[in-house]
């Protein structure tokens, strides 16, 4: 099968996204198809390029402890407003699949899937419709509450026009449409929300804050309709943020996590619910807190969930017996 891998782009995930593309791009190889990998914002010099074979050169890609500066990359291209780099839907086309191995932005919130369901291209992962409702932050919320699932109480304020929010401390501050933690703060008090609004304001102007709810963090993948094993994921220092989540040794992951049989159930029920919910497809994580009363309060679903070294979901799937390889070529199998 010949596959073209799509990461990159232009968000501030776009660093995951590449070490994500390489490691799914070395493992389809191994698996006997033909892959390429391409950056979707930065395109390619022609769409007359080979695609790779097992024995070829493997890709490979590390992570940087800080977002990108995306200004600065703009910058070096002749049209940086446009979001698709040259050659990339010729290339779409060639290829039998498009695995997509973006995260944040357009590869995230349905403008992507949109473009390749109208040229009708094959490709991984949700469509148009569940990325759009799970990459926004407030609109995922809503819909978790109108199905009676638990989630933090909430605001929104759009930070260009709105007068600063009077809000309880503790509270989380998130940038509405950002994965990877990427400018997520803990606010503790009025002078730590003025930073935290300004940080947020960096990657988007519309922002949520959300009640802070003390207790573990826990996530849980779903594949083909079915909830994989959950997940504990354990700091070792602060919060589960975009350094703690991608640097090696940051982050103690026990998989699976140290629950009860009816908390195991429980928390799986509610990420398939959730999964559902949002009209998500083919897969996707889905992360949550176990609160003080017991309950658990679901953070957020990710349609595309990382695929690096230190990434949960491929612990979970290990865990089902599932290995990395049969993960990525599962993904492909299911594509739409």
């Amino acid at each position: 099968m010949k596959i073209l891998v799509l990461a990159g782009g232009l968000s501030p995930e776009r660093d995951v996204s590449l070490s994500s593309g390489s490691l799914i791009a070395n493992s389809l190889m191994n698996s006997g198809n033909e892959v390429l990998l391409a950056d979707i914002f930065l395109g390619t010099e022609t769409a007359d390029l080979p695609f790779r074979k097992t024995g070829d050169t493997p890709y490979a890609y590390q992570i940087p402890p800080c977002p990108p500066d995306l200004e600065e990359l703009r910058q070096q291209l002749p049209s940086p407003n446009a979001l698709i780099g040259p050659h990339i839907l010729e290339l779409c086309h060639q290829a039998d699949t498009v695995f997509l191995a973006l995260h944040g932005a357009m590869g995230e919130n349905g403008q992507l899937q949109a473009i390749l369901e109208a040229e009708g291209i094959r490709f991984t992962g949700s469509g148009r419709v569940g990325c759009l409702l799970a990459m926004d932050k407030d609109l995922t919320k809503k819909l978790l509450r109108f199905a009676c699932i638990p989630t933090a109480d909430w605001i929104t304020t759009d930070l260009r026009s709105a007068p600063r929010p009077q809000v309880s401390f503790p509270c989380v501050v998130k940038p509405c449409s950002c994965g990877s933690s990427v400018g997520v703060s803990i606010v503790e008090n009025e002078e730590e929300l003025e930073q935290a609004l300004k940080e947020a304001q960096k990657f988007e102007s519309f922002v949520l804050i959300e009640q802070k709810i003390p207790g573990r963090e826990f996530s849980v993948g779903i594949l083909d309709g079915k909830a994989l094993p959950v997940i504990e994921i354990i700091p070792k220092e602060g919060f589960y943020d975009y350094k703690n989540k991608y640097q090696a040794n940051a982050t103690e992951e026990i998989c699976p996590a140290p629950l009860t049989e009816e908390q195991t159930r429980r928390v799986q029920e509610l990420a398939l619910r959730v999964h559902n919910s949002l009209r998500l497809k083919s897969y996707s994580r889905i992360d949550f807190i176990l609160g003080p009363e017991g309950e658990f309060f679901c953070l957020e679903a990710n349609t595309l969930p990382g695929m690096t070294p230190n990434s949960l979901l491929p612990q979970e799937a290990y865990q089902a017996g599932i290995s990395y390889d049969e993960l990525c070529m599962k993904i492909v199998e299911l594509a739409q």
